[in-house]
């Protein structure tokens, strides 16, 4: 299957650096990572294209039959357009759909509001690499189990922590009395490519310039660094981080549709 959009082009580029594997099933795409297996978004069916209605709970069923017993449910679906209204069969069904918004630059420039307090600099011991780890569990505002989301948190920082010693990117946070307050990863992601991961800033430190100012710290070691000539990054569109991304030069260009549900039944008879 020939992937036309740039987010799921960049988020199976960097799963495949990070070890998970993705097959190819003619009309979608197996994406498995066994190494993290409660990572929703690297155990996943990415489609064509939006199913028809008649054909949808057919993808419930093979989603069901890939990944026997995992608690979660989660389909893409390929193409650069389109909006939650799309996806009105899944959320009729109990699944939370997400129209995600693609940002891409080709040059960057500071925000209106630098933070100039803040050490802006590369993760680089085993303590930066476990601070990032609880800015991550200090991040877990859709309230997921803790012990469980810690478990996550854990294995993808040792998945990212592997990417960047191999040389495929950076691990970036923002110190503020060596306290890391803010976080994200940028990594090769194809010719040319280069992409976001995991934006995130302690709840308590928010709207302070933090997020803005490593961006674009970050955005430069793309371009002078990795050589990229676009970035791309995937945002929530009601976030109001997405603004932040705007003040340093990115744009929205497509838009990534997925549906998810934190149980493997969704059956028709959820629809009340």
């Amino acid at each position: 299957m020939d992937v036309t959009s740039l987010g799921f082009t960049t988020d199976l580029a960097l799963l495949q650096l990070g070890g998970s594997h993705v097959e190819d099933s003619g009309d979608h795409l197996v994406v498995r990572s066994a190494h993290n297996p409660t990572h929703w978004w690297g155990n996943f069916l990415l489609l064509g294209r939006v199913p028809a209605a008649a054909d949808s709970q057919h993808w419930l069923d093979r989603f069901e039959a890939t990944f026997p017993g995992a608690s979660h449910l989660a389909l893409g679906f390929d193409g650069t357009s389109g909006d939650v209204g799309d996806l009105a069969w899944f959320t009729g069904r109990g699944c939370s759909a997400e129209a995600q918004t693609v940002m891409t630059a080709r040059g960057v420039h500071e925000p209106a509001h630098v933070n100039r307090d803040a050490e802006c600099r590369a993760l680089r011991t085993d303590g930066d690499w476990a601070q990032s780890v609880e800015l991550r569990t200090r991040c877990n505002e859709r309230g997921l189990e803790p012990v469980g989301y810690r478990a996550y948190c854990e294995a993808r920082v040792h998945t990212q922590r592997g990417l960047v010693e191999a040389g495929h990117g950076g691990w970036f946070g923002a110190f503020v009395d060596g306290r890391l307050v803010s976080q994200m990863g940028l990594f090769d992601a194809g010719p040319g490519l280069a992409r976001f991961q995991s934006v995130e800033t302690d709840p308590e430190h928010r709207r302070r310039g933090l997020a803005g100012t490593l961006v674009h710290h970050v955005s430069r070691h793309g371009f002078d660094q990795l050589g990229a000539r676009t970035l791309v990054m995937v945002a929530d569109p009601d976030y109001v981080a997405i603004d932040l991304y705007r003040a340093v030069g990115f744009d929205a260009t497509e838009s990534q549709l997925q549906v998810e549900h934190r149980t493997p039944n969704v059956a028709p008879a959820a629809a009340g």
